[in-house]
């Protein structure tokens, strides 16, 4: 009996692995009457054998829960051919008036499976920027998803885009958003949640924005990691709101975990946006901390884009002896 319930058990959680089970419903399963020498069995099993094999770990709260361990396998690097990926060919928001790419653009290396994300206050860019990397990447037939983009129709109960959605759209009159038939070159997903399994595998899919309850900000790194799982050999951008003053976008360190390029956006005056770079996971030159500022026009157009500096007339802190710098009146930071 208890060699045939430990084949029984090993199926069991066989099919279980990296997930969380309960001794009541491995018993439940297995149809054990509880206070039977199987249950003994069970029990012991659990507790001792498949803890030793590391089959499972204990919750350590000795309340019957256990890990299903997940099995893997070594892998092998150079006993067999590995083809050599090249980088992902992503193409950054151009200044509108010049048609230059952002200048630290070409220093970003990105590479398949990347997460991007944009993290902004309030009206200064973040969907500015989303929609120019959807436009920059059209060719790539792009998938857009998030809060921004569409909303329910009451009268026929389906999404269909969002009036200023459509508007922006029709401003980024120099990218081409249908093919030859008048079908969309890119794919706009209704969804608001459970991002990664919405995920289109190996596209760039943009998120604008992920919203989370403010008591489970943490949760932003779990998020992220999903999304990352589903993404392939795609590329994904994630906007995410930021608070003002604040050193990175709404969830702290935990949205640097399983983030490959951050950039936060800043109010610079109340009519121009700073973009600051944070994490970059692989550059090609120092690039981590440098700002940018710019000005958008008709909510979509990126204009004057340039780097910007600390200002040495106050040190950055847009004060000196108490009064407005007269450097750089105040912004703190002056054209490199």
């Amino acid at each position: 009996m208890p060699e045939r319930l430990i084949d029984t058990l090993k199926d069991y959680l066989l099919l279980s692995q990296g997930k969380d089970v309960d001794i009541r419903d491995i018993r439940s399963y297995l149809k054990i009457e509880p206070g039977s020498s199987d249950d003994d069995n069970l029990r012991k099993l659990m507790s001792e054998s498949m803890v030793k094999q590391k089959v499972v770990r204990p919750s350590g709260r000795r309340d019957g829960f256990y890990k299903v361990v997940t099995k893997v396998s070594a892998v092998s690097v150079f006993g067999k051919q590995r083809e050599r990926r090249p980088v992902f060919n992503l193409f950054f928001p151009r200044d509108y008036d010049t048609g230059e790419e952002m200048d630290f653009a070409s220093s970003v290396v990105v590479r398949e499976g990347d997460i991007i994300t944009v993290g902004g206050v309030s009206n200064f860019g973040k969907t500015t920027l989303a929609l120019n990397f959807c436009g920059e990447n059209i060719s790539r037939n792009p998938v857009l998803m998030g809060n921004e983009y569409t909303t329910l129709n009451g009268e026929t109960g389906e999404f269909e885009p969002t009036p200023r959605f459509l508007n922006r759209l029709d401003t980024m009159s120099w990218v081409n958003w249908t093919n030859g038939t008048g079908q969309d070159r890119f794919t706009l997903l209704p969804v608001k949640d459970d991002y990664a399994e919405h995920i289109v595998k190996d596209k760039i899919n943009i998120i604008d924005w992920v919203n989370l309850d403010a008591n489970t900000l943490y949760s932003i790194s779990k998020v992220m990691e999903d999304i990352k799982s589903e993404i392939g050999r795609g590329v994904g951008i994630v906007v995410l709101q930021k608070g003002e003053n604040a050193q990175t976008a709404r969830g702290g360190q935990f949205v640097k975990d399983f983030t490959d390029c951050e950039i936060n956006i800043d109010r610079y005056t109340d009519d121009e946006s700073m973009v600051t770079i944070g994490k970059v996971k692989e550059y090609s030159r120092a690039v981590i901390g440098k700002q940018f500022a710019f000005s958008i026009e008709e909510g979509v157009k990126i204009v004057n884009f340039r780097e910007v500096k600390k200002c040495h007339g106050c040190n950055g802190n847009g004060k000196y002896r108490n009064n407005l710098c007269s450097v750089c009146w105040g912004r703190g930071r002056v054209d490199a």
